[in-house]
């Protein structure tokens, strides 16, 4: 029988299936991952290190008035959307507005586990144990069709889909690939403005460039750093690149964050444009999960 705390079931990334009909899709919430422990009128929330995040979200307290069964162990996402409707982790972080609670999956009803259900039982019977209300929901899911359901989260700026195997059970703490993660990544061009010193198998290189967007009134907008997507070759030619552009000022309108900058910054002309892949603009306006893919 399960307890307190849980070791929730964790997906692989990667792309959609190619047997789509064998497999349920439902949209990718960017938040906390949190199981919700139902009992005797009071819930208690776990993150997914084990910690006890129930005084953290006063405002899931009354979650088990809506849950039709005395004691029930849930999975799901606790979620901060923003006025577009869209996720916000940054919102959610700072915790200004109250956070909802999205259950996907059930893995216990009154004492009794329910983890070696198919993935479509454990969906119905979540479906049917939590009663809505603003600050927690079942969110919907559908059979087949990925595709479709992930051009519509790209089309809301939404992360992108989970997919999920019909007929797989919930196996805690393992990370499985009949779970599959499927993210939106977009493409933007910035500029380069800098980049920091690389260590270990990148020493003589960089670790990371420094990126700006440019602005209407001929300002760079500093938007973060990429740290990912290149190759030793590409490493090696884009740092004879870069030191040949170096200047002693930074090229960015405000000073980068030192998050950015405290291992050592150096300023190129920001006259070499790259284009990337990242998941999304934080609320600060810097890349997130960026990646580099060529310069342009």
């Amino acid at each position: 029988m399960l307890h307190f705390p849980v070791d929730p079931m964790k997906a692989v990334s990667g792309h959609l299936p190619a047997e789509d009909g064998t497999w349920a899709y439902e949209i990718k919430w960017d938040g906390y991952r949190t199981i919700a422990f139902v009992d005797d009128g009071r819930v208690r929330l776990q993150s997914t290190k084990g910690l006890d995040a129930t005084q953290t979200y006063p405002e899931i307290g009354e979650l088990p008035g809506s849950v039709n069964a005395p004691s029930a162990i849930l999975d799901g996402e606790l979620v901060v959307l923003d006025p577009t409707g869209r996720a916000s982790f940054e919102m959610l972080q700072r915790h200004e507005v109250q956070a909802t609670y999205y259950a996907f999956d059930v893995l216990q009803i009154d004492g009794r586990d329910t983890i070696s259900l198919p993935y479509e039982q454990r969906r119905a019977l979540v479906a049917d144990l939590v009663d809505p209300s603003p600050n927690w929901s079942v969110p919907a899911h559908r059979i087949g069709d990925g595709a479709a359901l992930l051009q519509a989260t790209f089309e809301r700026g939404l992360e992108g889909v989970m997919a999920k195997r019909l007929g797989s059970t919930y196996a805690p703490g393992t990370r499985t690939p009949n779970w599959r993660k499927v993210k939106n990544r977009y493409r933007l061009e910035v500029q380069i403005g800098g980049f920091t010193p690389g260590s270990g198998n990148r020493t003589g290189t960089f670790g990371a460039l420094l990126v700006g967007i440019p602005q209407e009134d001929g300002t760079l907008r500093f938007a973060g750093g990429v740290g990912t997507g290149f190759n030793h070759a590409r490493l090696e030619s884009m740092t004879k690149q870069l030191r040949a552009l170096k200047i002693d000022h930074c090229p960015f309108s405000t000073i980068p964050p030192r998050s950015y900058t405290r291992g050592g910054v150096t300023w190129v002309q920001p006259t070499l444009t790259a284009t990337i892949e990242l998941t999304e603009l934080t609320n600060e306006g810097y890349v997130r999960q960026a990646s580099f893919i060529e310069l342009t």
